[in-house]
């Protein structure tokens, strides 16, 4: 006859043995690597349409996953794209709107959500935001990425590999394998020799990114994690070239995205969903069956990855400050709101003169390549017109002009087109706390080292 404890083990086993046969059929919560570009354009890609440059890595992992053809940052530098990006919400309402930003004390990122659901949280390379208490990643050096990736299959990580190519100064890669005098100069661009040598410098710094890609991507494979890896790569803002970075124009606030997972997202799928940087946390959230915190600014688009549907926003916006760039303008706010066909551009201080670092210090030794074309050549002294002197209103036709070379904002039969945009804009922007002129001259408050805002 069994005993009293045979009988108790016997009943103890089977009222637990299916709560650990659910544990055992659940699978670990996926990991997570985002590869981050420095000031790449999105255009400027194998994948997306560049055959000039060199990233056979990047096209691989399109290929595997899904590649987003409409995905935005809402300004086009380094510290507000990263700041947006990791935690969700619009720059001017976190504090960091100004390049060499801040966000606001307090303000909570992506490392806590995901540190609070059990990931080890790590970053290696390029940072860009602060203060430490919103940002507080395990910094990883570059020769312990495969260390970090591997270091405990048992707990999942988020990884973010955030590469400094291809910002200049252009001096890293191979630069031999690219002929200035055979590259094709995108209509954007004045065709002189030393725009031809800067964007075949700029070109083989892409293929060192590539190859940092390619090196992550390795270490999955070698660590067998692959399959369960949500695995992505953005390209960030655009290059430094006129009218990309600093600006509100796509090819500074338009972005690559390619998000890439093993029997979640279609290979070689492609999406036109539009898409923006603050919506990165709560899709990632979703992601991994949790659910994003009040108080963000992005939305989901995970039924986007799970091939649920190609629509997610119906517009995108776009901020651009001036003051605290060296050599900026002193005041020279930009706003954009941009729809499938069109982008409006409202320029509040449109009669002073836009200059950056480009136009005052050259050190690419490009810009006053294209001030000497300007001479003889219309299409240069345009150029120069169109990146220096910008009317109060800027209008676009993207779908039938991708470069924004053609202000349409003086063709009568889109002015109440342009109205209603400007109507958003403006709501977005109150929406935000975003007073336009008076946010921007408050922009030095909001920068690593406090300075005196100028009377």
């Amino acid at each position: 006859m069994p005993t009293k404890s045979f009988l108790y083990s016997i009943l103890l086993y089977l009222c637990i043995h299916p709560l650990y046969a659910q544990a055992a059929e659940q699978p670990l919560r996926p990991n997570i690597l985002l590869m981050i570009a420095d000031d790449q354009t999105w255009r400027d890609i194998g994948c997306y349409g560049n055959n000039e440059v060199l990233t056979p890595n990047i096209d691989k992992l399109a290929t595997e996953g899904m590649r987003f053809t409409r995905c935005f940052t809402a300004t086009a530098m380094c510290a507000p794209t990263r700041q947006q990006l990791y935690t969700g919400i619009y720059p001017v309402r976190n504090g960091a709107y100004p390049n060499h930003s801040v966000v606001n004390s307090g303000t909570k990122s992506i490392v806590h959500f995901l540190r609070d659901l059990g990931y080890r949280v790590g970053l290696a390379g390029k940072q860009h935001f602060g203060p430490v208490d919103s940002f507080p990643f395990e910094i990883i050096e570059l020769d312990a990425v495969g260390e970090f990736i591997g270091r405990d299959t048992d707990q999942p990580f988020f990884f973010i590999y955030a590469s400094k190519n291809p910002h200049a100064p252009w001096d890293n890669g191979p630069q031999k394998l690219f002929d200035p005098t055979k590259l094709t100069i995108p209509p954007y661009m004045v065709d002189t020799p030393e725009i031809r040598t800067a964007l075949s410098k700029y070109y083989a710094e892409i293929t060192a990114l590539d190859d940092e890609v390619g090196m992550c991507l390795e270490q999955l494979k070698i660590h067998n994690l692959q399959d369960n890896t949500i695995a992505l790569f953005t390209s960030e803002q655009g290059s430094q070239f006129p009218f990309a970075k600093w600006t509100c124009y796509d090819l500074g606030l338009r972005t690559a995205l390619i998000a890439r997972w093993p029997g979640h997202i279609k290979s070689g799928s492609t999406s036109d969903a539009m898409v923006e940087y603050v919506d990165m946390v709560p899709t990632l959230l979703e992601a991994i069956g949790s659910t994003a915190p009040d108080g963000l600014d992005g939305r989901s688009f995970y039924s986007v990855l799970e091939g649920k549907t190609d629509t997610h926003k119906s517009v995108v916006y776009g901020i651009h400050t001036t003051l605290g760039i060296k050599k900026g303008t002193p005041n020279y706010p930009v706003r954009s709101i941009r729809n499938e066909r069109y982008k409006y551009i409202l320029n509040l201080e449109h009669a002073s003169k836009f200059q950056n670092i480009i136009t005052e210090t050259d050190k690419e030794n490009y810009w006053n390549s294209i001030v000497q074309a300007a001479k003889s050549s219309p299409k240069a002294a345009q150029h120069i017109k169109q990146f220096q002197h910008r009317p109060a209103e800027e209008f676009y036709d993207v779908k039938n002009d991708p470069f924004e070379l053609h202000n349409l904002a003086h063709k009568p039969e889109h002015r109440k087109r342009m109205d209603e945009m400007h109507v958003q804009l403006k709501a977005w922007m109150k929406s935000q706390g975003d007073l336009g002129s008076i946010t921007e001259l408050d922009a030095l408050n909001h920068q690593r080292k406090k300075k005196r805002t100028p009377k």
